[in-house]
């Protein structure tokens, strides 16, 4: 379970990961903290590439439907667009869409004392490092890997096994398109693939 850091002098800023296959939980769990914040009345501005329309145009919403307002961007630049002097927490929902700078963007708000928690797929359909998310997660100061079940065997899943003929790094689906599988069951559908 993640423990939220304290803030001694009021102002100190992190970085914050969520991370794991699909249908593992992250967006669930950015709402989670997200909504915390709201609760504690600290000053958020939350964000989400504008590619994801899965769901809906502005909304950050979860696969149980829980949803959270966010502002769509295109860059990951313009995040530093909407940020204000109150701004104390910063939400990234599917960072690995994201361009490459986004690493410098979120260490740049860190260290202008702001919280920025970010959620994302470490992984792709192929299992290799997915967009910024390397540099991401080499930059955070808290990580947290969340795990799905895998439809194949039952057990904790890290991959997303994409069950859809494709070669496009990014294909925007749910379960139409992909499922969780653990290393086992996922090396073995690649291979029949």
């Amino acid at each position: 379970m993640f423990i939220e850091p304290s803030t001694k002098s009021g102002h100190t800023g992190w970085i914050e990961i969520i991370c794991g296959s699909m249908f593992s939980g992250k967006t669930e769990e950015l709402i989670r903290r997200l909504k915390r914040v709201r609760f504690a009345n600290q000053k958020m501005e939350v964000f989400k590439p504008a590619i994801d329309v899965r769901y809906d145009e502005e909304e950050i919403v979860s696969h149980n439907q829980n949803a959270i307002i966010s502002t769509p961007v295109d860059s990951s630049m313009q995040i530093l667009l909407y940020i204000h002097d109150e701004t104390q927490v910063v939400g990234i929902d599917e960072a690995q869409f994201f361009d490459a700078e986004l690493p410098f963007v979120c260490e740049d708000l860190a260290n202008r004392g702001i919280r920025v928690i970010i959620a994302g797929l470490d992984m792709d359909y192929l299992g290799k490092p997915f967009g910024p998310m390397p540099l991401l997660l080499a930059k955070a100061d808290y990580v947290t890997k969340l795990h799905a079940i895998c439809l194949g065997c039952g057990k904790l899943a890290s991959y997303s096994f994409r069950k859809v003929a494709d070669a496009e790094r990014v294909l925007l689906g749910e379960t139409e398109s992909y499922e969780p599988r653990c290393r086992a069951c996922f090396t073995q559908g690649m291979k029949n693939q």
